[in-house]
């Protein structure tokens, strides 16, 4: 019987080892370490960026548009960017903090999400929450699309 055990060990080991293979040969392309080819992340479409997870005229706009706030976070993979608190200088009693949600690799109007929180501070100092108006967070939508389409035309143009 050792032979029969022999050629039924024998054909599960070729069998393993062809199913192997086969998972090696879907791996068709490996990066160099020290840089060279086109890579796995390699993007035919110029308004996806290959560096961070999200467009990257959407980024680039809402991080100009948002600079006079003071940056709490900010992951380019997960196209999050979050504000710290901002009170405005005209009025001490009211503070806003922003997230940004950057939802798609292309650019488009869908592909953004604005969240705007406003505090006010009431008699004894202490902030309070406080709705904020909705337009509010519109105004900052169209701020950011608007920066993202002049970056956008403008790297076309040259």
């Amino acid at each position: 019987m050792p032979f029969v055990r022999g050629t039924w060990m024998r054909g599960v080991a070729v069998s393993a080892l062809a199913v192997a293979s086969m998972g090696v040969a879907g791996c068709s392309h490996i990066m160099h370490p020290l840089g060279g080819g086109e890579g796995p992340k390699a993007v035919s479409n110029p308004d996806s960026a290959a560096q961070i997870g999200v467009n990257g005229y959407l980024w680039r706009a809402t991080l100009d548009t948002l600079s006079f706030m003071p940056l709490a976070s900010a992951d380019p993979y997960g196209g999050v960017v979050i504000t710290d608190w901002y009170v405005n200088p005209e009025k001490p009693d009211e503070r806003f903090k922003c997230t940004v949600y950057i939802l798609d690799a292309r650019l488009r109007a869908d592909g953004l999400n604005v969240a705007v929180f406003k505090q006010n501070r009431d008699a004894s100092g202490q902030w309070i929450d406080a709705p904020s108006a909705s337009q509010t967070e519109t105004d900052i939508e169209n701020a950011i699309l608007t920066k993202a389409r002049q970056l956008r035309l403008s790297n076309i143009r040259g």
